[in-house]
């Protein structure tokens, strides 16, 4: 059974920068297949960053220049570094399989808080 631990997460001034890390066990599947989601208040859960191969990456717009997908496969964890960071960056982070379900299971996420 897959289980997916997201951590890195804190509070930080805007354009300040955080990693987070998501380790990831018990997963029949590559880490390239893995991509960072967010959740903000009272909004939808969005992609942001995503393997499309296992040499590039794509990001959402608002989020292209500033964050970049990692992984370590020897570890099992997959990584995103956020530089610049916006107080619109506010919101849960979680990774998961580019085919995770809403009502799929998720981890418990990594609160990420920018101050303007």
């Amino acid at each position: 059974q897959v289980q997916l631990v997201e951590s890195g997460g804190g509070l930080v001034q805007a354009g300040g920068s955080l990693r987070l890390s998501c380790a990831v066990s018990g997963s029949i599947f590559s880490l390239n297949a893995m991509g960072w989601y967010r959740q903000a208040p009272e909004k939808q859960r969005e992609l942001v960053a995503a393997f499309t191969t296992p040499v590039s990456a794509n990001y959402a717009d608002s989020v292209k220049g500033r964050f970049f997908i990692s992984r370590d496969n020897a570890k099992n964890t997959v990584y995103l570094q956020m530089n610049s960071l916006k107080p619109e960056d506010t919101a849960v982070y979680y990774c998961n399989a580019l085919w995770a379900r809403p009502d799929g299971y998720w981890g418990q996420g990594t609160q990420v808080t920018v101050s303007s």
